[in-house]
């Protein structure tokens, strides 16, 4: 059975495509039962979508290839903390788990804005860990900001 350090790094994996792409550095990867069924990473720029965060690619990934849109078998694996859009996704979805690297100060709801797994009143309730391989992950973020301020 592989870890949550195996299945960010291929999150990570997923990231460096968006960073070579020019895009923010988020990358997600999806897993039922010890298998990844999506994985994505930010095209908000390719595609001029705000939608397109990895997060969203990566669930319609994962409800085309298991033909439900219930994920409450899943644990999504992702770089970044979610935002609110990313994270109503996820509640919508009913994935049971979310794994994440590095938190997200602006806009991170499950820990630094707000922590939306911590409310009561949902229907649904999510189970996070965080901080998994967060140096990697806020290293990449950092450079990729810090270039971008150079263009």
């Amino acid at each position: 059975m592989k870890n949550d350090e195996y299945y960010i790094k291929e999150a990570i994996t997923e990231a460096r495509k968006a960073y070579r792409k020019g895009e923010v550095p988020v990358g997600c990867v999806i897993v039922v039962n010890d298998c990844i069924i999506a994985r994505a990473h930010n095209l908000r720029e390719s595609k001029k979508n705000t939608l397109a965060h990895a997060e969203i690619l990566a669930i319609n990934k994962a409800c085309r290839k298991l033909k439900r849109s219930i994920l409450d078998d899943t644990t999504i694996y992702i770089t970044v903390e979610p935002c609110l859009m990313c994270a109503g996704a996820i509640f919508q979805a009913r994935i049971k788990r979310v794994v994440f690297g590095t938190q997200e100060p602006k806009f991170g709801v499950l820990g630094s804005v707000i922590d939306l797994s911590k409310i009561d009143g949902f229907n649904h309730k999510i189970t996070v860990t965080k901080g998994i391989l967060s140096e990697e992950t806020a290293i990449l973020m950092k450079k990729f900001f810090r270039e971008l301020r150079v263009r």
